[in-house]
């Protein structure tokens, strides 16, 4: 916040607390007053926020994501001049679907000392994500979207998640 003083940004902040709740059910929730702040502003800024690894608690993140609809991760990487890297002339963008894949929080023991870990695939999602891809490319003058997947050996799931960007494409 140092940082938008010292720029004499006009921003009033409204800070909240994310830290989860049961509702009603049980569910976990984001409190409601830290919801309707979002929802009213439209904007959310947030630092790294730490789940518990011991059961019964849930990752604030996929929290946070499941309850805006945050669905997709976009992540720039650019090289900086000067600073001397491996690669150099970087310049791509990464977007994945932040929602449901391995980022669906099912899972559940079968026994002890085996997990199962359910790997989530619509076709609305894997749909919109295509969507967003390729007007993000075409709104940022980027001449190719990759479609990365393994749909060689997870036929169905990605399999679905291919098929869509191909209709996207």
């Amino acid at each position: 916040m140092q940082i938008f003083d010292a720029a004499k940004a006009p921003i009033r902040w409204e800070e909240r607390n994310v830290t989860a709740i049961k509702g009603p059910g049980g569910r976990w929730m984001i409190p409601p007053d830290a919801k309707e702040s979002m929802d009213r502003s439209k904007i959310g800024l947030k630092g790294p926020l730490k789940t518990p690894i011991a059961a019964g608690h849930p990752s604030m993140n996929l929290l946070l994501r499941k309850t805006f609809d945050l669905y997709a991760n976009v992540r720039p990487c650019v090289s900086i001049e000067g600073y001397k890297t491996p690669y150099t002339d970087v310049d791509l963008v990464t977007i994945r679907e932040n929602t449901e894949g391995e980022y669906s929080g099912i899972e559940h023991v079968i026994v002890d000392g085996v997990v199962q870990s359910i790997k989530l695939i619509t076709e609305n999602a894997s749909r919109r994500i295509a969507e967003y891809a390729f007007e993000y490319a075409r709104n940022n003058q980027r001449s190719s979207v990759t479609a990365v997947h393994k749909a060689n050996i997870m036929r169905m799931s990605d399999g679905l998640f291919l098929r869509k960007c191909r209709e996207v494409a």
